[in-house]
C-alpha cells in the first residue's frame, strides 16, 4: 500500500498528473521541473539499464526532459497517463543513443580500414584514433613526402624502393622521408600540446 504524503504546514499539495499535464501543456516551467523530479529517477534508470553507461543516460534523461517540453503541446491525455508519454519519448532517446553508438563504432572501423590493418586484433579504440589523427596529419603533407612515408610504413618498402618505383634519386627521397617525418612529428606534438 503506497504511503501517501501530507505537504506539511505552509508547503502546497503536490499537482496530480492531470494538472501536471495541463501545466505543461500551457508553458509553466515549475510544472516541467515538478515532472523532471518526479520521473527523472525512472527515466534515467531505464536508459542506464538499455545503455549500460551512467554518462550518457545522464545525457538521454536531460534529452527526455528537453523533448518533454519541446513536444508538450503535442500529449494527449486521453491517449494514456503522462507517465507513459514520457516514457514513450525516453524510448524513443534511447533508440536514437544507439542508433548514434553503432554510427560511432562504424566510423572508427571504417577509418580503421582505410588505415591499413590493424598492430593486433583487439587493438584499443585509442590506437585507432591514434590511428586517424596520424592518417589526418599524413594527408596534409605536401604529395612528395607523404608519398615517400606512406611507401615506407604501410607497404614496407626501403627508401632505396622508393627510389626505384618513383624513379627520383634516392638522396631526394632520403630528403622527402626526413622533412616529411620531421613536418609529421611537430604537428602530433602540436596535437597533444595541452
Amino acid at each position: 500500500m503506497p504511503v501517501l504524503r501530507h505537504p506539511g504546514p505552509g508547503l502546497p499539495a503536490p499537482l496530480a498528473d492531470d494538472e501536471l499535464a495541463r501545466g505543461l501543456r500551457e508553458g509553466d516551467e515549475a510544472c516541467l521541473t515538478e515532472a523532471y523530479r518526479r520521473w527523472s529517477p525512472m527515466v534515467h534508470a531505464l536508459a542506464w539499464r538499455c545503455l549500460g553507461d551512467a554518462r550518457e543516460a545522464e545525457d538521454v534523461t536531460q534529452q527526455v526532459f528537453l523533448g518533454v517540453w519541446r513536444g508538450r503541446g503535442g500529449y494527449r491525455p486521453d491517449r494514456g497517463a503522462l507517465p507513459g508519454w514520457i516514457t514513450g519519448i525516453a524510448r524513443r532517446k534511447i533508440a536514437d543513443a544507439l542508433s548514434a553508438r553503432t554510427r560511432r563504432g562504424e566510423l572508427v572501423l571504417s577509418a580503421a580500414s582505410r588505415l591499413g590493418p590493424a598492430d593486433s586484433p583487439g587493438a584499443q579504440p585509442e590506437t585507432l584514433l591514434d590511428r586517424v589523427v596520424v592518417r589526418r596529419e599524413l594527408d596534409r603533407l605536401p604529395a612528395a613526402q607523404r608519398q615517400v612515408l606512406c611507401l615506407a610504413y604501410y607497404e614496407d618498402l626501403t627508401q632505396a624502393q622508393i627510389a626505384v618505383l618513383t624513379g627520383w634519386p634516392l638522396g631526394t627521397v632520403k630528403s622527402h622521408a626526413r622533412r616529411g617525418l620531421r613536418r609529421l612529428r611537430s604537428c602530433l606534438q602540436q596535437e597533444i600540446a595541452p
